[in-house]
């Protein structure tokens, strides 16, 4: 048997204006989705445990079989895991965005425009970061590039007691309100301060304003913690597993659970990413490498939340259908496989809200060896019906493996 995960990051929604009132999921043309859910289990997954924000780091650990209140130690060491920054025992993380401020004068009546500085490139978004640690690194504060405008500060002594505000949280909003709070919080308001100094004429934000592009002209701080411990996934769960995603975030939670994390050519954690090569890679990794267990994360959904884009969410919706559970199925069947897959967003990432929530999320579980169902399609409506519910979203994955 070969277990696949399918998460499309963000995917469940609420309803729509432009879709007249229905979801994302009520109106996405998603024929191989809804055909595993109307002859699998259909049901409804808690993945935010009470006391914790709605974030991706949570929400996926939870999903992937681990209980946060014992494993989670904050977002920014899973990040510093994948970009290959060896984290002491003393040392405190912070996600640091690069986002576009707007220009008014002090810089504490600024408002954030754009969480993800017009969704830059990493090239163009490690020249900047290198700009920043010449300028502000000491002998126990580090800066260090990741992947587009998902970057990371090591402070060696620093404090996670600090109250900080996800960007993406306050899109088009006055970021007063939402400065650091806490344990150095001076400290890193006069780091954000000062990037925002040293970004607003570095050449490549002049080249990108004159290429009607949005500059990144802040840092912005969130996301703190402290070096990671998780169970081997392997020892866990008694399976070789994969993880195939283009987000820091789920790969470093691979390699902290000892998972294999497999990187794919035009994976770009949006709607326009490689689908075709992320199904291919996870075919190949169960196929050839001799894994048994894959998961496949899915940006898309979850980006187009935070835009508020409707169509570009939908979209990507029916591009996971077609292109990487659509592929896989056809595959594993016309080459008699058996297989499991797990279908389900992380949380939902409403359009009309722009960020998380921590609302339960419709799963689906398909097994191909059985011919039983809920002969339901999949959406958020009908997973309430049927009354299957996980109250700790950890609970799902040995219920998924095992059951």
């Amino acid at each position: 048997m070969k277990y696949i995960v399918i998460l499309g990051d963000g995917m469940a929604d609420h309803a729509v204006s432009q879709f007249d009132g229905q979801t994302i999921l009520d109106v996405a043309n998603k024929p191989n989705i809804d055909f595993m859910c109307k002859n699998g289990e259909l049901g409804m997954v808690k993945t935010v445990a009470d006391g914790f924000a709605p974030g991706s780091d949570v929400a996926n650990l939870s999903v992937m079989g681990y209980d946060i209140k014992k494993s989670y130690s904050g977002r920014s060491p899973l990040e510093a895991a994948s970009i290959g920054v060896k984290l002491k025992d003393t040392d405190v993380t912070f996600r640091a965005n690069l986002v576009t401020l707007s220009d008014d004068e002090r810089f504490e009546d600024k408002t954030m425009v754009d969480y993800s500085a017009g969704e830059i490139t990493t090239e163009e978004a490690r020249e900047l970061i290198k700009a920043v640690e010449k300028e502000l690194h000491t002998d126990d504060i580090h800066f260090y590039g990741g992947v587009s405008y998902r970057h990371l500060l090591v402070w060696d002594g620093g404090s996670t007691n600090i109250k900080l505000t996800p960007p993406h949280d306050i899109s088009d909003k006055k970021i007063t309100d939402h400065l650091p709070k806490g344990d150095n919080d001076e400290k890193l308001l006069e780091l954000m301060k000062k990037s925002n100094e040293i970004l607003k004429n570095h050449p490549i934000n002049q080249k990108r304003i004159k290429e009607g592009k949005r500059p990144a002209t802040s840092v912005w701080f969130w996301g703190q913690g402290t070096k990671p411990q998780l169970e081997n996934f392997a020892d866990k769960f008694g399976l070789k597993a994969s993880v195939i995603s283009a987000v820091d975030l789920i790969k470093g939670i691979a390699i902290c659970a000892d998972m294999k994390s497999i990187d794919v050519e035009g994976a770009t954690g949006n709607w326009d990413t490689n689908f075709d090569g992320k199904a291919e890679a996870a075919y190949k990794t169960l196929m050839e490498d001799g894994a048994d267990f894959v998961y496949i994360h899915m940006e898309a959904p979850d980006e187009c939340g935070h835009q508020g884009n409707a169509e570009k969410k939908k979209l990507s919706v029916e591009l996971i259908d077609e292109k990487v559970v659509g592929y896989l199925r056809n595959r594993f069947e016309k080459e008699g496989i058996n297989y499991k897959m797990l279908i389900m967003p992380d949380h939902p990432t409403p359009i009309s809200l722009k960020t998380h929530v921590s609302e339960a999320v419709p799963y689906v579980i398909y097994d191909s060896t059985k011919n039983e169902g809920s002969n339901l399609s999949y959406t958020e409506k009908n997973g309430k019906k049927t009354g299957i519910y996980f109250e700790n979203g950890e609970d799902l994955m040995p219920h998924f493996i095992k059951n």
